[in-house]
């Protein structure tokens, strides 16, 4: 998934793209929470089991979603 992510954000990092980002951001994590959640045979996200930081640092998911101006 993440090269893909990189892929996706490197070609539409130029203009105005900061709030479709944030909009594919939290859909990437609530995918990956709701597929954490059901592994365990568990119903919703788990957004008391997950924290960010530990998605993002423990899973290493992709986090450099960044608007380049000019």
């Amino acid at each position: 998934m993440n090269p893909k992510l990189r892929g996706w954000v490197n070609y539409f990092s130029a203009g105005h793209s900061g709030r479709c980002f944030s909009y594919i951001r939290d859909r990437v994590e609530k995918k990956v929470r709701r597929h954490l959640a059901r592994a365990r045979q568990r119903k919703g996200f788990g957004w008391e089991q997950w924290s960010k930081s530990w998605l993002y640092d423990t899973l290493k998911l992709f986090n450099d979603y960044r608007v380049k101006h000019g």
